[in-house]
């Protein structure tokens, strides 16, 4: 009995690794480029690499980093990495229907570990198979989230050491949105969604200027504001149009 619980979880820790898989060489170019921008910034090497064990939140590192390097306030450093981080207490609040039966130090290793694609994998899985039991729910998880940290990892320190050696043709950054677009595009089923990424989006293109990535802070608020309204002025389904 024990050898076949153990088989299952291997199974499910190897389909999470096998669903990764596809989404690991995006992040190749965005770690990458994380590490490129800590070394531009003058970060040491345990500072600019340690930040993706510490911090592990891509765009967030990203923002971070550029804003140290342009001397920006402490505050708007720390608020910027907060807001752009907010995501993940919606993804957190999704899951805990899944795992919140864990012990707590496999809810904290889930937690550190999470990430977009973590998040949407594990979700979508649940949600075709909301027969699997907790221990499977968390193999499947921890099978897709290890892999995804071990590239993000090695993907900026490769970045830090290289630094300006990247061929500035390769144009890593190009890659960023793409990583996105491809976890987001999926999850626009609705109106609502649609509406709040049409207008942060727009709103991120018109305000890029605006110093110390302030443009980052009216376009997350234009896109949920804009969420909500047509989330509370389209009709559900069974009442009156």
């Amino acid at each position: 009995m024990m050898s076949e619980m153990a088989k299952a979880g291997r199974q499910d820790w190897m389909d999470g690794a096998r669903a990764m898989l596809p989404l690991l060489p995006g992040a190749v170019p965005f770690g990458m480029i994380a590490g490129v921008v800590a070394s531009n910034a003058g970060l040491d090497a345990l500072a600019g690499i340690g930040q993706s064990i510490v911090v592990f939140a891509g765009a967030a590192q990203l923002a971070s980093t550029q804003l140290i390097a342009d001397a920006a306030p402490v505050f708007v450093v720390i608020l910027t990495g907060l807001v752009i981080n907010l995501r993940f207490a919606m993804y957190s609040a999704a899951l805990a229907g899944h795992l919140s039966a864990l012990p707590r130090w496999r809810r904290w290793l889930a937690a550190y570990l999470m990430t977009d694609q973590s998040y949407a994998l594990s979700v979508l899985r649940y949600t075709a198979r909301p027969q699997m039991s907790l221990a499977a729910k968390f193999a499947f998880y921890m099978g897709g989230a290890i892999p995804m940290w071990t590239v993000w990892l090695a993907a900026t320190a490769a970045g830090y050491f290289l630094g300006n050696r990247i061929p500035a043709s390769w144009s890593l950054d190009f890659f960023v949105p793409l990583s996105f677009l491809a976890l987001i595009v999926p999850s626009i089923a609705d109106r609502a969604n649609a509406a709040a990424a049409l207008t942060g989006g727009a709103a991120a293109v018109i305000a890029w200027s605006l110093p110390f990535n302030l443009g980052l802070f009216l376009a997350a608020l234009a896109g949920i504001a804009a969420g909500y309204a047509v989330e509370k002025l389209t009709p559900k389904q069974g009442e009156d149009a």
